[in-house]
């Protein structure tokens, strides 16, 4: 894929001044980026500074119009822009490079702390730190579902699709049904204006790259191998595929469904262990969904790091590849967008369930309420969830 960079600099029907980066450079660009990128979507901030302002790769309209592509499809938004920054740049093999600086950091980062905790979980200051996390940990959870229905709950009938979401995940339905019921409601109940949708730009037909073949033929032989080796590799892989293809709204989404599967369908690890997991996740740079990483060590040492990380990223990263091309006739279909924003009111519900369930897993006493209550202060104060979390542990050390 050959495309133009287009430089906001310059005056109206100018070329570029700008030559069209190598791999290389994009991928340590890129790695550069990861190693400060804590906060989730707040990094998207730091690449659209880099990618359009700083390096002018990419138009301020190319950059809007892959921001809308990767909030309506699953997984994690920031990850995805890197992607399609990549993927306008040098195609596939662009989208790769982008994709992998940008995680490296946080993936051998989660190795070593899950090494670690893997390690000396067991030493009681360690389980006493941990044991207050988690009460911060539920005022995270919590704070992302407050956050999550200030964007997507407007009217009615998106509090509606909210609480039976909650409530029949609450009860036991597994996510995947959840979601599916949500964006039928949507269809049903919400009337998405289409003059508020861009209309398809007319142009060729739309190809997929060859590159993408190439990957995709190349998990289905690791896929093969682990089924052929190691089955429980596979089962990994294939349920961290799941949780990514399903976790739309962003790296939170994948909670609910990571917490589900891991914890309720398979019992791989206790509830606690797992917002073990998730406090980690919050104390490297990257989404959320690094957790994958804790996950797959416990079960299954340095590979199955590598395994659940490299799956739960494989979809999103393929779909950014092959809708792009077709987005902006999906998202003028008005019957698409009323399902994607039925399902993306489910993961409110979704997400304040996990957060009551994690509750009522935590031993509350005084000093885990106000790390609770001082964390869930500070983020509506838009304090950044790096330091919440490291003026959670050392308002645990104090306070213990």
């Amino acid at each position: 894929m050959k495309n133009r960079c287009i430089d906001a600099g310059n005056s109206p029907g100018s070329e570029s001044a700008r030559a069209e980066p190598s791999l290389p450079r994009l991928f340590f660009s890129f790695l550069k980026l990861g190693i400060s990128a804590f906060g989730g979507p707040a990094a998207i901030a730091h690449i659209r500074t880099m990618a359009v302002e700083k390096e002018k790769w990419v138009d301020k309209e190319s950059f809007r119009e892959g921001m809308a592509l990767c909030q309506t499809i699953p997984g994690a938004t920031g990850m995805q822009v890197c992607a399609y920054v990549g993927l306008k740049l040098r195609g596939v093999p662009g989208a790769l490079a982008c994709y992998l600086g940008f995680i490296l950091p946080a993936f051998l980062l989660m190795l070593g702390l899950s090494a670690l905790y893997a390690s000396f979980d067991a030493v009681p200051l360690v389980a006493a730190l941990f044991g207050s996390l988690r009460a911060l940990i539920v005022a995270l959870m919590a704070y992302g579902a407050w956050s999550f229905g200030k964007s997507y709950l407007k009217r009615w009938e998106d509090f509606s699709i909210a609480a039976v979401a909650a409530a029949l995940f609450w009860f036991g339905l597994g996510p995947v049904w959840v979601i599916a019921i949500s964006a039928a409601l949507g269809l049903i109940l919400k009337r998405t204006s289409p003059q508020a949708r861009k209309s398809a730009r007319p142009g060729s037909r739309p190809s997929v790259p060859a590159a993408l073949w190439i990957a995709i033929g190349a998990a289905l032989v690791f896929l093969i191998i682990f089924f052929l080796v190691d089955r429980k590799l596979l089962d990994l892989s294939l349920l961290m595929m799941k949780v990514d293809f399903f976790a739309y709204g962003g790296g939170f989404g994948s909670v609910p469904l990571m917490l589900h599967e891991v914890v309720d369908l398979r019992h791989w690890m206790s509830p606690h262990t797992f917002m073990d997991g998730i406090a980690l996740g919050q104390v490297t740079p990257g989404p959320i969904v690094i957790t994958s990483t804790f996950v797959g060590y416990l079960l299954q040492g340095p590979w199955g790091a590598a395994v659940a990380s490299a799956s739960i990223f494989f979809p999103s990263f393929v779909l950014v590849i092959l809708i792009s091309p077709f987005f902006a006739k999906l998202n003028a279909l008005r019957l698409f967008r009323s399902a994607i924003d039925g399902v993306l009111c489910s993961f409110v519900g979704l997400m304040l369930s996990v957060a009551l369930r994690m509750g009522f897993a935590v031993s509350w006493d005084l000093p885990r309420a106000l790390v609770a209550g001082a964390a869930f202060a500070a983020l509506m104060l838009r304090v950044d969830v790096l330091w919440v979390i490291l003026g959670g542990v050392g308002l645990s050390l104090f306070i213990r």
